[in-house]
C-alpha cells in the first residue's frame, strides 16, 4: 500500500466555524478543495501531500487520509471489512497504534466499543500476516487510525497528524482561560489586518493573539515548532520529504517586520507568561510587551488594528464590573484609536451592548461550545456624518 504516493480523499478537520479560514489556507498552498463543510475541508491527495498540509496549516485540527469506504450495519460487518485491509503494510508489527472514532450507529452505545473492534481487526490481521500483534492504547504520539461511521456508512482513515494541529506547540504556559491557537489565528485572518501595519492587543493574557499576529506577519508556520506527527509512524515514511518541507518553512520565514506589534496586560504574571511563550515561538523581539491598564496602551499614529479578547463573564447575569470594563473598552477605542479598525471577541452579547459603538460586522465563531462573535468597528478619524447646512 503505497499511501505516500497514492491519491485518495483527504479530510482536514477544524473546530466549528473555522472552515472558511482553513479553506483559504488550503487554497493558498495550491490545493483545490472538493468540498467545504462547517468543520472541515475535503480534497484529493497523497500522504506526502498530508506532510505539507500538517506543517503549514494554522486553522486545522487533524489531517485524515482515507484508506477505505464501505457499508457496515453492525460491529461484525465493521470487523469483517477492516480485517481485509493490508494493515501489515501500514503499521509495523513491533509498533504502537491507537484508534479514534466518530460513531453514530444503533448497535454502538459507546465509541470505545467501536474502537475496540477496530483495534481487534488491525491486530488480528497483522498477527495473521506477521505472527506478532502490535501494541495499542490511548497514546496519540505514534500511528493513529480514525473511524468515521454514520448509520451503515463507514470510512477508515490514517490520521496523519496525531496530536491536534490546533495547538501550535509554542505555548508551554497556557495562562488563565487561554484562546486556542487555531481560533486565535482564524480570528486574526477574519479581520481587515494587512499584516503590514500596527497590531495592538490590550488585555493580552498569555499572548496568543499577539504571538499569532507575529507568526502570520513573518510567515512562520506551526510546523517549525513540532517534530512528531502521525505520518512519521506509517510504514514507507521517508524522513527526507519531511525535512525538505521543513526547510521550505525555514527559508520563507521572515526574521523582522517593519511595523509595531504591541501587547499589554494589567497583570505582571500574564505579561511574564506571554513573553515566555513569545520567546518559545521565536517572536519575542517583534512584540512590545508592557504591564499597564488597557486604557494606557500606547497607540501609534500609523493606524492598523486594535484587538481585544476580554472576559465574557457568565452568559446570564452580567457583572457590573465587566459592564464597566466593556464600556471603558469602547471609550478607549473611540478616544485613542481613530483611524484604526477595532475588534472585540466576546461570548456575551449583553456585555457587547455596553461598548457603545455600532459594529460594522459580527463574525460568528465558537470558543469551545460557547457561541461567540468577533465584533468589527470602523473607528473613523472624524465624524462619519456629513455636516448639516447652516
Amino acid at each position: 500500500m503505497q499511501v505516500f504516493h497514492t491519491e485518495s480523499k483527504i479530510v482536514i478537520t477544524c473546530n466549528k466555524r473555522l472552515s472558511p479560514y482553513l479553506q483559504k489556507e488550503v487554497e493558498d498552498l495550491g490545493f483545490k478543495p472538493v468540498r467545504v463543510f462547517q468543520t472541515g475541508v475535503e480534497l484529493l491527495g497523497t500522504v506526502t501531500d498530508c506532510i505539507a498540509l500538517n506543517l503549514n496549516l494554522r486553522c486545522a485540527s487533524q489531517v485524515l487520509y482515507l484508506l477505505k469506504s464501505f457499508k457496515a450495519d453492525d460491529p461484525q460487518e465493521l470487523y469483517d471489512n477492516l480485517v481485509q485491509i493490508e494493515w501489515e503494510k501500514l503499521i509495523d508489527f513491533s509498533g504502537y497504534f491507537s484508534v479514534s472514532s466518530n460513531v453514530n450507529n444503533e448497535h454502538i452505545r459507546t465509541p470505545l466499543f467501536a474502537n475496540v473492534k477496530v483495534k481487534d481487526a488491525i491486530a488480528d490481521r497483522i498477527k495473521a500476516q506477521k505472527g506478532l500483534r502490535p501494541n495499542s492504547g490511548p497514546e496519540v504520539n505514534k500511528t493513529l487510525v480514525h473511524l468515521y461511521w454514520q448509520d451503515s456508512d463507514a470510512d477508515i482513515f490514517m490520521d496523519t497528524s496525531g496530536e491536534t494541529l490546533a495547538k501550535h506547540g509554542y505555548r508551554k504556559i497556557p495562562g488563565k482561560a487561554p484562546m486556542l491557537e487555531a481560533l486565535a489565528a482564524s480570528t486574526i485572518m477574519a479581520t481587515n489586518w494587512d499584516m503590514k501595519s500596527t497590531f495592538i492587543n490590550p488585555m493580552c493574557g498569555s499572548g496568543t493573539l499577539a504571538i499569532e499576529a507575529a507568526l502570520l506577519a513573518t510567515d512562520k508556520c506551526p510546523g517549525l515548532f513540532r517534530m512528531n506527527y502521525g505520518f512519521m509512524h506509517i510504514m514507507g515514511y521517508d524522513e527526507t520529504v519531511f525535512f525538505t518541507e521543513r526547510r521550505k518553512l525555514k527559508d520563507k520565514a521572515k526574521k523582522e517586520i517593519g511595523f509595531r506589534i504591541i501587547a499589554t496586560d494589567i497583570s505582571d504574571d500574564a505579561v511574564d507568561i506571554a513573553q515566555k511563550n513569545a520567546k518559545t515561538a521565536g517572536v519575542e523581539h517583534l512584540i512590545e510587551f508592557s504591564v499597564c491598564d488597557f486604557a494606557d496602551t500606547p497607540v501609534p499614529e500609523e493606524a492598523g488594528i486594535v484587538m481585544f479578547n476580554p472576559e465574557y463573564g457568565e452568559r446570564l447575569g452580567v457583572h457590573t464590573k465587566l459592564e464597566m470594563t466593556y464600556k471603558r473598552v469602547g471609550d478607549f477605542m473611540k478616544a485613542k484609536c481613530k483611524g484604526y479598525w477595532g475588534y472585540i471577541f466576546t461570548g456575551n452579547p449583553d456585555l457587547a451592548k455596553k461598548i457603545g459603538l455600532s459594529a460594522k460586522r459580527k463574525i460568528e465563531f465558537y470558543n469551545g461550545k460557547l457561541d461567540c462573535r468577533l465584533l468589527e468597528y470602523e473607528l473613523y478619524e472624524g465624524s462619519k456624518r456629513a455636516p448639516k447646512d447652516e
